[in-house]
């Protein structure tokens, strides 16, 4: 299966476009978002990279040059390492990872990849005899170690780096603080926010949601470009952190502690398959 096969894009203005993976039918499949910038263009979250990402936006004319100038180079980021958002950042040759989980990609830690993929979520295998026991996230060296405060420079736009830990200890979203564009990766999205991995953090995890919510009391975020699912506004926004805060108590963290459990020896016992 070709890349052109495996990726579909939808234009949403202003130089965004929105990539899916076609074939990963899943809950777990990832929002993959190309900005087009006047110096730079950046993929934010790159799938699993089961067919290079790169190869599409070339073969789609999605990274064609403008006004008969060379292609603008092209930056990959990773809002976290799990393994829907990062098993693509291997065909891309400049990469950008939060510090908090450099090492993990280097790695190539599936256990921090929270490495995780049955056949059935593949509708078609994108070669014969792929099998999703042999999926594993390669190590990646970052070109670019990202921290809280960091811009990352397009040219005619700017991306804020904000640190959001809580869900994996290196999450960022992503602020275009001119458009009050939010592109949150997996700290938020229109679903049940995922605090019970390896490395996620319920009291990290309400901090960020306190700063969600202060950017929308401040009006400096209009629109979210999530991880997972679809966009949504400020309200929504401002519900989905607030509900979080709300449901963080006792109950909340004692649950959460016995799924961390069940995720980890899970994890171990699946990713020590994959590497023997």
């Amino acid at each position: 299966m070709s890349a052109l096969e495996w990726f579909a894009h939808k234009p949403l203005g202003g130089g965004i476009f929105w990539i899916q993976e076609r074939f990963y039918e899943s809950g777990n499949r990832a929002n993959i978002w190309l900005v087009r910038g006047s110096q730079r263009d950046v993929v934010i979250d790159a799938g699993l990279g089961l067919r290079s990402l790169p190869d599409y936006l070339r073969h789609s004319g999605l990274l064609a040059p403008a006004e008969g100038a060379g292609p603008r180079p092209l930056l990959a980021v990773a809002t976290h390492v799990h393994f829907d958002h990062s098993g693509g950042l291997q065909h891309f040759e400049e990469v950008a990872v939060h510090r908090a989980e450099a090492a993990a990609l280097l790695q190539g830690d599936n256990y921090e990849a929270v490495t995780w993929l049955s056949d059935r979520e593949v509708a078609r295998p994108p070669r014969p005899g792929w099998s999703a026991r042999q999926f594993r996230v390669p190590p990646v060296r970052p070109s670019r170690l990202l921290q809280e405060g960091d811009v990352i420079s397009l040219g005619d736009r700017q991306l804020t780096v904000m640190h959001m830990p809580g869900h994996s200890r290196g999450s960022i979203c992503l602020h275009d603080k001119d458009r009050k564009i939010l592109f949150s990766g997996d700290v938020v999205y229109d679903g049940s926010m995922i605090d019970w991995l390896p490395y996620s953090r319920i009291s990290d995890y309400v901090a960020s949601c306190q700063r969600l919510m202060e950017l929308v009391d401040r009006g400096l975020v209009e629109k979210v470009l999530p991880g997972h699912f679809n966009i949504f506004g400020a309200e929504r926004l401002y519900r989905l952190a607030s509900d979080y805060i709300s449901q963080a108590g006792v109950c909340h963290k004692i649950s959460t502690c016995a799924m961390r459990s069940i995720a980890s020896i899970a994890l171990r016992v699946t990713n020590s398959r994959i590497t023997s």
